[in-house]
């Protein structure tokens, strides 16, 4: 019989949540959404958080098994390339959707080296396709708007959503992305994630702490279904597109996009080093003229 329990670990400066879920019995482990984290001012990437969530794993001797992604993010660097040195053996899992967002910024960074075949991650996960990490069964649900490869992972009663449904006083993930879409991300909450059970417990990826609240990541179905302000049980799709779409219209750029998608794209790898052995990332250059 399995003992399923949840670490949480919070990165304060991209406001993630980093799910360490793991069998007391078997000690067997997934890691969901971990960070690597990053200086932008510097470019200097460090290893606070993935210290951290290391930490716990030695002094509880749990075995990882898997990493798994709920998307590439936009707003922090993975550390998964970092953990599967770390802990060989484990296997870093995506949404099979993850080969469209690598084609659209393969072309819009020009990255010649990179494979947009998906080929960097171990697995490419289907929508309901269940998977075992030692005694730790997971079942993946495809929660496409935020981007199109966005997936929401089921363990035992607990759902990780991932940038599809926040906290109920924040709302749901923007779409405003390439390939993202209000239209899928009401299809994916409306009629996936609010068709579980009520007393599903959800845990969200990001807690922006609205109106300087405390921290919270975790609510349930039958709450979001009836208090999130964005998306609720009887919100129509065309209210919900009609507001994500406008709301997303005025929304900056997070900060770390552009550093955080060319890594996150090709499994948490810098791009190859160059001669001098530096490895380099990318800033293209818009203009906004009159």
């Amino acid at each position: 019989m399995s003992k399923i329990k949840v670490k949480t670990f919070y990165d304060s400066p991209t406001f993630t949540l980093t799910y360490l879920v793991y069998d007391e019995n078997t000690s067997d482990a997934v890691i969901i959404d971990p960070v690597l984290n990053y200086d932008a001012a510097s470019s200097t990437l460090s290893t606070e958080s993935l210290i951290e969530l290391q930490s716990f794993i030695q002094d509880n001797q749990l075995s990882p098994k898997m990493v798994l992604e709920t998307h590439a993010h936009a707003d922090h660097i993975s550390s998964s390339s970092h953990l599967k040195k770390i802990y060989p053996g484990v296997k870093l899992g995506a949404g099979s959707g993850i080969v469209k967002v690598q084609e659209v910024f393969k072309s819009a960074f020009n990255l010649e080296f990179l494979k947009a075949d998906g080929s960097q991650f171990d697995l490419l996960l289907e929508d309901g396709q269940v998977i075992q990490a030692g005694s730790v069964a997971i079942k993946t649900i495809s929660t496409p708007g935020h981007t199109p490869a966005c997936v929401s992972f089921l363990i035992e009663d607990m759902v990780f959503s991932g940038d599809a449904l926040f906290m109920p006083d924040y709302g749901t993930g923007r779409c405003d992305f390439p390939e993202g879409s209000a239209a899928d991300l009401y299809e994916s909450i409306h009629n996936k994630l609010y068709a579980l059970p009520e007393e599903t417990r959800v845990f969200v990826g990001h807690d922006y702490q609205p109106g300087g609240r405390e921290l919270k990541y975790e609510t349930t179905i039958k709450e979001s279904r009836q208090t999130n302000i964005q998306l609720k049980a009887e919100t129509t799709k065309e209210e919900f597109v009609t507001f994500r779409t406008n709301r997303d219209a005025g929304l900056n750029a997070p900060k770390l996009l552009l550093p955080s998608i060319q890594i996150n794209i090709n499994a948490g790898e810098l791009p190859p080093a160059e001669t001098n052995g530096m490895s380099y990332l990318k800033i293209p250059v818009n203009f906004k003229g009159k």
